[in-house]
C-alpha cells in the first residue's frame, strides 16, 4: 500500500478513535449529570416530604393549642377548681375524644367529680393499701426504649373472692404516672397471667380497672403486653373485650410464650427487661 494511503487510513483511524473517546467522555459526563440531577430531585423530594411533615405537625399543634384553650375556658366556667390543671392534662382528655371540645369537657368534669369524691385528700397513702402491697401484685420499675415507665402486674396474685381494692388501682396508676415526664406521658404494662385460674377471674375488678384507666387516665397507656396467658383466660377476655375502646385495643399485644423475650426486647433494652423474662433487671418491691 502506498505510503500516503497508509497515512490517510491511520489518520482516519486516529480521528475515529478520538471521536469515540470524546463520545464516551460526553456520555460519561451526561450520565454524571443525570445521576446528579436524579440525586438532587430525590433530595428535593425528601426535603419536601420533611417540610410537609413539619407543616402538618405544626398545624396539628396549633389546632390542639387552640382547642386546649377552648376546653380550659369551658371547664373553668363550670368548675373553678380546674384552674390549677396543666395544659398537658387537658390535651390528653382532648385527644381521648378526638379533639371534640364538648365531649372532652364532659369527660374531664366527670373526672374532677370522681377525683374529689373518691380521693378527698388528693392521693392514696401506702398505709391505706398496705395489705394489697404486701401481696406483691404489682411492680413499677425500668423504662422501655421510648422512656415509658414499665409496670409488671401478676394476675395470679389477685383473687375474686376478696374485696377488690379500687384504692390500690388508683395508688398504682398515680405512682406510675408520677414517673412519666412532659416529653413522655405514657407508660407500659406487662400483665403476667402465669398460674392464672378461675379463682383469679375477677371480671368485675377487671372492668373497674379498665373503666378507671379509660375514663380517668386517658392517653396514659402506651402499650399492654399480655404474657403467659392460659387458654382458660380467653373466656374472660371475651367478656372484657367489648368494653375496651378502639384506641386501647390497638395498644394490646398478646405475646407468644416462645417469642416472649424477643418480643419484649423489641421495645425494652435487655438491661431493663425483668430477669424473669430473660432480661437482666431483678424485680424488687418498689411500691
Amino acid at each position: 500500500m502506498p505510503f500516503m494511503a497508509i497515512t490517510t487510513v491511520s489518520s482516519s483511524l486516529y480521528f475515529l478513535a478520538e471521536d469515540c473517546d470524546q463520545n464516551k467522555l460526553k456520555q460519561g459526563i451526561r450520565k454524571e449529570e443525570i445521576s446528579s440531577m436524579t440525586k438532587t430531585r430525590e433530595m428535593d423530594t425528601t426535603d419536601d416530604a420533611h417540610q410537609a411533615q413539619q407543616h402538618k405537625a405544626t398545624s396539628k399543634g396549633m389546632v390542639e393549642q387552640t382547642k386546649t384553650s377552648l376546653l380550659r375556658a369551658a371547664v373553668e366556667r363550670q368548675d373553678p377548681s380546674s384552674k390549677g390543671v396543666d395544659d398537658s392534662t387537658l390535651r390528653r382528655f382532648l385527644r381521648a375524644r378526638d379533639l371534640d371540645v364538648q365531649r372532652a369537657s364532659a369527660m374531664f368534669l366527670k373526672y374532677l367529680k370522681w377525683r374529689r369524691e373518691f380521693v378527698p385528700n388528693g392521693s392514696i397513702s401506702p398505709s391505706e393499701v398496705s395489705n394489697e402491697i404486701a401481696q406483691n401484685k404489682v411492680f413499677v420499675q425500668g423504662t422501655d426504649k421510648k422512656g415509658r415507665p414499665i409496670m409488671v402486674a401478676f394476675g395470679s396474685r389477685h383473687y375474686q373472692n376478696k374485696e377488690s381494692s379500687e384504692e390500690l388501682k388508683l395508688y398504682v396508676l398515680d405512682k406510675i404516672c408520677a414517673r412519666t415526664s412532659p416529653e413522655q406521658e405514657k407508660f407500659v404494662v406487662l400483665a403476667d397471667l402465669q398460674g392464672w385460674g378461675y379463682a383469679n377471674s375477677d371480671v368485675r375488678g377487671c372492668l373497674a380497672a379498665l373503666a378507671i384507666l379509660q375514663d380517668y387516665y386517658p392517653e396514659r397507656l402506651g402499650k399492654l403486653f399480655i404474657v403467659n396467658a392460659p387458654y382458660i383466660f380467653m373466656a374472660v377476655w371475651k367478656i372484657i373485650y367489648p368494653f375496651i375502646d378502639n384506641n386501647t385495643k390497638k395498644k394490646i399485644v398478646f405475646v407468644e410464650n416462645k417469642k416472649l423475650k424477643s418480643t419484649l426486647l423489641e421495645d425494652i433494652d435487655e438491661s431493663l427487661t425483668p430477669d424473669i423474662y430473660g432480661g437482666r433487671l431483678p424485680l424488687v418491691p418498689v411500691l
